[in-house]
Formats: structure tokens, C-alpha cells, sequence
């Protein structure tokens, strides 16, 4: 390589760190959450003006976040589900899920949550890879998905491992798009559209698939970790992507899933008074974005944090000058 070839190619890595270098966010309020049955906070999407959340640990609620001083409460709204569709997962990954969910509490595993202008609720089953839409009177219907998806998420290397599977959802406001992420060992985004014979694959149907790992901070143990995702915002061709090991949110053209812009919590979350003792890992599960803030739901897992909270938490971080959409 000669030497004008080396310096054009620092000169581009250079820009591409900084254009995709995190800004630190400013933590304006951290609200734990009341009335959550079974705790875990797992998923946020704002529908008809309110913000609304989903436990991992609950299968029949839905929760309605009021804000109150200082604490929030969770008013759950119940959720009429029918049986869950036959999975397009392996024999060996159903029958864990199934059984870990009998043993824990929350069989179908909720972690996403999103919502169209008609005011339909789109939940995520983990434990199924399954997606249940919600009418606005509380009535739940899977969405048929073509088997096809699976096949190219797995040849893709993605939706393989136990508790690694479909973590986010985002749907765009006519509803006539869908997106999953796959949180990890292979994370990935998938894009979906309906068809005459249900959901199936939009084209491209895999976005993104990548392996990786990266070292976790100091505070949490310094040990490598693979890279992940936890959760999924759709704004306007952007998508947001919550990347709990790293501590931070990118946006990602919504055709290409190009990263564009990060934005990082980690001051916020590796305070010492925030830590949880014995997790070595990123504990966001929950991402919404308004015009004017993010926020950013913890799961504890029922672990107290080391000032001696127990409950939920919901950060709300201000947006930065210009807004998400700038660059």
C-alpha cells in the first residue's frame, strides 16, 4: 500500500469513528415503575398519546405508564390471547422456551412492543417468534408468518440460540411493514410485509446479520460479550436500534441498516449507585423516542440495584440540539 493510499484510508476510518462515535446523553429524570406484577420491564412504544410497556414475566397484561411525582404507576390492561400459533422454531429451541417459561413465568416471553395509527398493538413473543396484534378494544390476533422467514433468518445464522432470538419490534404507521431484530450471538434486523397468504418476506427480507463481540466495561467485569440488540424504534425511514452491551442507541437507514448516528446512556447506567451486584451485562431492554426525549426501560430481573432499588426503571434522556433526525 503506498503511502497516499494509507493516509486516504486513516483519513476514512477516522471520519467513520467519528461520525458513529456515541454522544453522551443528559439523564433528566429516572422514574421506577409501581403496579408491574411481575416486574422485568421488557418493551415501550407511545400509542394514542401515552407511553405503554410489556413484562417479560406477564402474558395476559398490557401496561398503561402513568406519570406521577417521582414514581410512575403501571396500570395493567388485560390482553385477550389466543393460544399461540404452532412455532417455526427448531423441536429442541420450542420445548426450552416452553419449559423456562413455565418455570419463570411468562410463557410466551413478551419483548417488543409497537403500535400503527390505527391504534392496533403489535406485542412480540419471544419464546415463539410470534407477533399478536392488539385491537385497540384489547382483542389479540397472531399474525400468520411465512415459513420462508425463518428459513432466511437461519441461513443467515440468526434466531439459533436459546434466549437469543426475535427481542425487538418496530411497525410502521399503516401497518403494512414490520420489523424484527434478533438480539444476539448473530444479531439482525428482518423486514416483513403482508402477502395473499400471510407475512412474509419484503426484499430484502434480511437487513443485517452479524457476529461479534465486545468487551464489556470495567464496572460490569471487563469480560468480552457478544454485541447485540434489545429493542427497535421505527422514526419516520429510520430505525433505532438499542444496543444494551455497548450502552447506547444508533440510528440505521431503515433500507440498508447503515449506522449513522450513536448515542450512548453508559455514564447513567454505570454509576455506581445504579449498578446491579453479580449482572456483567447491559440491563436496557426498553427504547422510545419522542421529538423532544428518549426513554430507556432497565430490566432487573427482581436483582436490587446497589442503592437498594428494586423495582423497574425508566430513564428519560433529553434529545440532542437538532433532534434525532439530524446529523
Amino acid at each position: 500500500m503506498t503511502f497516499r493510499r494509507l493516509a486516504a484510508w486513516l483519513l476514512a476510518a477516522v471520519a467513520s469513528y467519528q461520525a458513529h462515535a456515541a454522544e453522551e446523553l443528559r439523564l433528566q429524570a429516572e422514574y421506577p415503575l409501581e403496579g408491574m406484577a411481575g416486574g422485568n420491564l421488557s418493551a415501550l412504544a407511545r400509542c394514542d398519546g401515552q407511553l405503554w410497556a410489556v413484562s417479560d414475566r406477564d402474558d395476559q397484561w398490557l401496561y398503561r405508564l402513568q406519570p406521577q411525582v417521582g414514581v410512575w404507576q403501571a396500570e395493567a390492561q388485560p390482553l385477550q390471547v389466543p393460544p399461540p400459533p404452532a412455532t417455526a422454531l427448531t423441536w429442541g429451541l420450542a420445548w426450552r422456551n416452553r419449559l423456562s417459561g413455565l418455570v419463570r413465568g411468562g410463557v410466551l416471553d413478551f419483548e417488543g412492543l409497537s403500535c400503527d395509527a390505527a391504534g392496533n398493538r403489535y406485542v412480540l413473543s419471544e419464546a415463539y417468534s410470534a407477533v399478536l396484534r392488539v385491537t385497540p378494544q384489547g382483542q389479540g390476533e397472531w399474525l400468520a408468518i411465512a415459513p420462508e422467514v425463518f428459513r432466511l433468518a437461519r441461513a443467515s445464522g440468526l434466531l439459533l440460540d436459546y434466549n437469543a432470538l426475535a427481542e425487538g419490534l418496530a411497525v410502521a404507521a399503516d401497518g403494512q411493514r414490520l420489523w424484527l431484530a434478533a438480539e444476539q450471538r448473530r444479531r439482525g434486523l428482518l423486514v416483513l410485509q403482508p402477502h395473499r397468504s400471510g407475512w412474509g418476506c419484503s426484499d430484502p427480507c434480511v437487513l443485517l446479520a452479524e457476529g461479534g463481540e465486545q468487551q464489556a466495561p470495567a464496572a460490569l467485569g471487563g469480560e468480552r460479550l457478544a454485541i447485540d440488540f434489545s429493542d427497535i424504534v421505527r422514526r419516520g425511514d429510520k430505525l433505532f436500534t438499542l444496543e444494551r452491551q455497548a450502552h447506547q442507541f444508533c440510528r440505521r437507514d431503515a433500507h440498508s441498516a447503515q449506522v449513522e448516528r450513536c448515542w450512548s446512556y453508559a455514564a447513567t447506567a454505570l454509576a455506581a449507585p445504579r449498578l446491579y451486584p453479580g449482572v456483567d451485562y447491559g440491563t436496557a431492554e426498553a427504547l422510545w423516542l419522542d421529538d423532544d426525549a428518549a426513554w430507556i426501560g432497565i430490566d432487573n430481573n427482581e436483582v436490587v440495584r446497589a442503592d437498594g432499588e428494586a423495582r423497574p426503571v425508566l430513564w428519560q434522556f433529553a434529545a440532542p440540539a437538532g433532534g434525532w433526525e439530524a446529523s
